[in-house]
């Protein structure tokens, strides 16, 4: 089986994996442990541990099961801050997208008789996006919350149906479901499905009348401007930039340097970079901070909930697996 950035795998011959970072060659990959720290290892040797949301039969929540056979699937994920239901304080409400479909969402709730869009954007195939951030009270207020999809990629694909759906979701409701465990969450999450179903192949006949054949040639082509020359394409390039937070492109040597030290280095260079990119007038910046134990991903989102004047989200999964985070400068 192919393995990706992003991927967790075992040591076939010893103890110990981890998560792949970046591939050297095609015969070497580099592993970042569970303690931060990243090594390279022959693919031959690496054993992929595939764990995926599936829909649970017996229940309207979901489960893990390794050995499933699931692939594509779009789901709407609440995260407690606490795994003791009485001890929680916020949840955090994410779009997960486990299809390798691009979505263009709209994420709204339900205000008395009509529906007030909170978010909407763009996440690409195999990524998470946090939609919002609410206490148990906003739950209470706002039950209904609806998800709103169009799927496509950037190469030939199978037309997909968009997602149009309306979840209810309160206290009572959480209540009643079952806590599961997933590797792209530090906690247990509540987990729906949205949108399992996807068109492998599709025939599509229509007979058209005269009357539509006339409203059809009746319809003028709207002409867009040629492609964006090159030029342009480079002053937009010149305005995103990337920075790489592993330690050993930090410091010469990290030989001596405790966990705490390296993740202060790391986080000084994060927030210089990040000050430099708001003066110089950059519209995005993605830094390269690998998965590891998640601490310093999750040092990363609080500096950068506490910044206004900019979002953030997961990098390109295709570009940087789990291991990068996204900032756009507004």
């Amino acid at each position: 089986m192919k393995l990706r950035i992003g991927d967790k795998v075992r040591f076939l011959n010893e103890t110990g994996g981890g998560v792949i970072t970046r591939f050297k060659d095609k015969n070497t990959a580099y592993i970042e442990m569970t303690d931060g720290f990243e090594i390279p290892y022959a693919i031959k040797h690496l054993v992929p541990i595939h764990t995926e949301l599936i829909i649970n039969s017996e229940a309207e929540n979901l489960d893990l099961n390794p050995e499933s056979g699931v692939t594509d699937a779009v789901y709407f994920v609440i995260e407690p801050d606490h795994e003791m239901p009485l001890l929680v304080n916020d949840y955090n409400i994410y779009l997960f997208n486990s299809s390798s479909y691009n979505l263009m969402f709209a994420y709204s709730i339900k205000d008395e008789a009509y529906f007030q869009t909170l978010k909407h954007g763009e996440i690409g195939a195999y990524q998470k996006i946090l939609l919002k951030t609410v206490k148990v009270s906003f739950l209470k207020e706002y039950p209904y919350h609806k998800i709103e999809c169009i799927l496509f990629k950037n190469v030939h694909y199978r037309a997909q149906i968009p997602i149009a759906e309306t979840i209810f979701v309160n206290p009572s409701a959480l209540n009643q479901s079952f806590l599961i465990k997933h590797d792209e969450f530090k906690l247990p999450v509540y987990a729906f499905l949205i949108k399992d179903e996807f068109i492998v192949q599709q025939n599509i006949q229509q007979d058209l009348s005269k009357e539509d054949i006339a409203k059809l040639k009746a319809v003028k082509e709207f002409k867009s401007s040629d492609k964006i020359s090159k030029s342009h394409k480079e002053q937009l390039k010149k305005l995103e930039t990337e920075v790489d937070l592993h330690i050993d492109e930090l410091v010469d040597n990290a030989n001596g340097l405790s966990n705490h030290e390296m993740l202060t280095i790391q986080l000084e260079h994060f927030e210089k970079e990040l000050d430099t990119a708001i003066e110089k007038g950059l519209k995005k910046i993605v830094f390269i901070h690998g998965v590891g134990n998640g601490r310093l991903k999750m040092e990363i989102q609080n500096t950068l909930k506490a910044t206004s004047g900019v979002t953030f989200q997961d990098a390109s999964y295709k570009l940087y697996g789990f291991g990068a985070t996204q900032v756009n400068i507004l």
